[in-house]
């Protein structure tokens, strides 16, 4: 009887186990960790910083944002996840977590944190999060991704906007520096899609989802994708040529550069456009993504002044949550003590 008791339970945590993995995988994990990488750089570079506790909450709910926005976005999508050899295996349509459940899972878990990163910090941060989940959510995955081949572009808005949280997070404003790292991930996420789904075209054909290689075939495709990476080289040195960035990321933005729009121009020659080539494009933009904002966050110790003197805000900022002075929450920006924010 003990060890029938003993295999029951394991059983049972086993299997609990599997449940909670299950609700893991419905947050898109591997996507939520790029999105909240940049959220934690712009965090950092900010001219002020949280103190560690509180860092550590806001990254924690800007996880729980970003994990949100995945969960409601297969829950809608669970129809043409079935039907798609690369999201057939996801928890929904495997039958491991109702439709109901993941509803349940999302909506709380995006409440959750929206209130809890306004608590933390501030309404600005708060309400940044609250419109990047909606945006996701609502404008694009109900709205755009079955209606248009824009949906990528104008979606792309929404996994651009991390950096802004994170800065928001210890300012309480927005300001150019974030904005250039915005319009950075924007222009970035077409061609990193797009370069995807030039290998996917028959699945979103299947599934009726507009994908550019669907709708206008896969010389417009590599056309777009090499326009939007001539215009991602020159926005990626902003942070360098306006100062907010190191010699450090100098050196690396014009690096991968230079390798992105090889990947590109080789992507657009007919002769060599084949699936080899747009995989390796798609590897190598998430590569890029990450060593550059990597490089920022490696750079920007030494030009903290110059972030300070790029750090006013474009609109009048908003009240932060009120707390009395402790010295031991925050530093001026010039304070030569730097407190790591998780």
């Amino acid at each position: 009887m003990p060890f029938i008791r003993a295999r029951a339970q394991f059983q049972s945590c086993s299997g609990l186990i599997k449940r909670v993995a299950d609700f893991i995988a419905l947050m898109k994990p591997r996507v939520m960790l790029l999105a909240v990488f940049t959220a934690f750089v712009g965090l950092m570079i900010a001219p002020v910083h949280l103190h560690l506790l509180f860092g550590c909450i806001a990254i924690l709910a800007i996880s729980a944002g970003a994990g949100a926005a995945g969960v409601l976005n297969m829950w809608y999508d669970a129809d043409i996840d079935a039907v798609m050899t690369r999201t057939a295996r996801r928890p929904i349509p495997r039958g491991k977590v109702s439709r109901a459940d993941a509803l349940r899972f999302g909506l709380l878990l995006a409440g959750g944190a929206v209130a809890v990163l306004a608590v933390a910090t501030n309404v600005v941060a708060a309400a940044l999060l609250a419109f990047t989940i909606f945006f996701y959510v609502v404008v694009y995955t109900v709205w755009l991704k079955r209606r248009t081949p824009l949906n990528i572009v104008i979606g792309g808005a929404a996994g651009a906007l991390p950096p802004m949280i994170g800065w928001a997070c210890a300012t309480g404003h927005v300001a150019l520096a974030p904005f250039v790292l915005f319009l950075i991930i924007f222009l970035w996420t077409p061609p990193h899609f797009w370069a995807l789904s030039l290998d996917r075209a028959d699945e979103y054909r299947r599934a009726g989802v507009p994908m550019l290689p669907t709708v206008e075939g896969r010389g417009a495709t590599t056309r777009q994708i090499l326009m939007y990476c001539a215009l991602l080289v020159p926005t990626s040195v902003l942070p360098w040529a306006l100062g907010f960035a190191g010699a450090i990321y100098g050196v690396v933005v014009l690096v991968c550069g230079a390798i992105l729009l090889t990947l590109a121009l080789r992507l657009d020659d007919r002769d060599k456009a084949d699936g080899g080539a747009a995989h390796r494009l798609f590897t190598f933009s998430i590569f890029y993504l990450f060593v550059l904002f990597a490089a920022l966050l490696a750079s920007h110790n030494a030009d903290r002044s110059a972030v300070a003197r790029h750090a006013a805000p474009t609109a009048a900022p908003s009240v932060q949550r009120q707390i009395p002075p402790n010295p031991a929450r925050t530093r001026p920006a010039g304070d030569s003590v730097h407190t790591e924010a998780c």
